[in-house]
């Protein structure tokens, strides 16, 4: 029977009500009118009986078979007021009423880092994403959404599958574009011997990789894998988390020092290889805290051999298991805080109990931005107009950056 879409889910499927209940909608916006056929509450292929006006023509010819995008059906105005709407609406059903001030759309072909998955086959190998909820693996030259010198790397990355993936497994090949070319960082494929490091070192001399490693060991590191964080040169460790644009990370440092203004000092946590930390010690003292050590190590080696910056410290420390507590959070004029998709409970209610009037929160996960936001609010904060920021374009993902104030 036809099904009406009435929204869409956070993972973007419409949703719509069927008689015995909802039924998931892979490929629908809100309005339209489908059919098709129910499997397990989900119409994986609909046929469209009713388009909305947001539909468009999907660009990319990998769309229907690839699972790394899922909105590309919508037109970019829709896309952009569904993210701003996921923001709003995480934050209403916490009570809190959200201004979006901006909504941060990061260009076709700027993503600088993304992990392929490779598997050997009975007639070579195949490298690519996943399908939609699928073991499936879907080539995608001419991907919309990368970086062409990510792209430029696929055949590296099928020699390397080729010489370590096991038979029955998958090896995730996680590309990041530095400011001296492409590094890999391989996990999931063969335990290292002598002949494969040999023929891997030999493969980063042939396609010219900056760095590559495997299993967490470092093969070969022919140039520095640097990123620019503000006026600093950082070369994280292999596989560390880098923001996924520059764009879009340009985005959140220009709020993040806005939000900051004039604080002679600032405690940075969950502050990785410091792309908050070091722009922010341009102007400030800088006290940043990461659970990862090697990040830390980063950080200060880029602090070290920068000119023009102010005094940067750094803690070691998890800040799940020992948030830092009122008395170290007083000697801060403002708070940044960039946690991981589980948002930072145990640390802001030690903010909530501190005297900080200031905080600068950036999220990849607005519930539990808002689950946070909450226990602020309480707390006395009120949140100001935000952004959101959208670095992965036609995806279900959305971040945001916000600024708490109290008096």
């Amino acid at each position: 029977m036809p099904l009406t879409i009435e929204r869409l889910s956070l993972h973007a499927d419409g949703v719509a009500r069927g008689p015995d209940g909802v039924i998931h909608v892979a490929m629908a916006l809100p309005g339209e009118v489908v059919e098709g056929d129910v499997v397990d509450g989900r119409i994986a292929a609909p046929k469209i009986l009713t388009a909305s006006p947001d539909r468009v023509r999907a660009p990319c010819p990998h769309y229907r078979a690839c699972g790394g995008c899922v909105l590309q059906h919508g037109s970019d105005a829709f896309v952009a007021g569904w993210k701003a709407d996921v923001v709003r609406q995480a934050l209403a059903q916490r009570g809190i009423a959200a201004e979006i001030a901006a909504v941060e759309t990061s260009p076709l072909r700027s993503r600088r880092r993304a992990t392929f998955a490779g598997r050997r086959t009975k007639k070579g190998t195949l490298v690519g994403f996943h399908a939609r909820a699928s073991d499936t693996l879907v080539e995608v030259p001419g991907c919309l959404i990368l970086r062409p010198e990510l792209l430029s790397a696929v055949p590296a990355l099928r020699e390397a599958t080729a010489l370590g993936a096991s038979r029955k497994g998958e090896v995730g090949l996680a590309l990041t574009l530095s400011g001296s070319g492409i590094e890999v960082a391989a996990k999931g494929g063969k335990e290292m011997d002598p002949p494969l490091f040999e023929a891997l070192a030999g493969l980063a001399r042939r396609h010219d990789l900056v760095r590559l490693s495997w299993n967490g060991e470092t093969v070969a590191a022919r140039r520095p894998a640097e990123q620019s964080f503000g006026r600093a040169r950082v070369t994280p460790p292999p596989g560390a988390f880098l923001q996924a644009t520059a764009e879009g990370e340009a985005a959140l440092v220009a709020f993040v020092r806005r939000a900051v203004g004039d604080a002679a000092r600032v405690a940075d946590l969950f502050a990785g290889c410091g792309t908050f930390a070091l722009p922010l010690a341009e102007r400030a003292e800088v006290h940043a805290v990461e659970g990862f050590a090697p990040m830390l190590e980063a950080l200060d080696r880029g602090w070290r051999e920068s000119q023009g910056l102010k005094r940067v410290t750094h803690e070691a420390r998890d800040l799940f298991r020992r948030p830092l507590l009122p008395d170290e959070i007083d000697r801060h004029d403002a708070i940044v805080i960039d946690p991981p998709r589980a948002g930072a409970e145990a640390q802001v209610r030690e903010i909530a109990a501190s005297h900080c009037a200031r905080l600068a929160y950036v999220s990849c996960n607005p519930v539990t931005f808002a689950r946070d936001a909450r226990l602020l609010t309480d707390a006395g904060f009120r949140l100001e107009p935000l952004i959101v920021v959208d670095q992965f374009r036609w995806s279900d993902h959305v971040e945001l950056a916000a600024l708490f104030l109290r008096d």
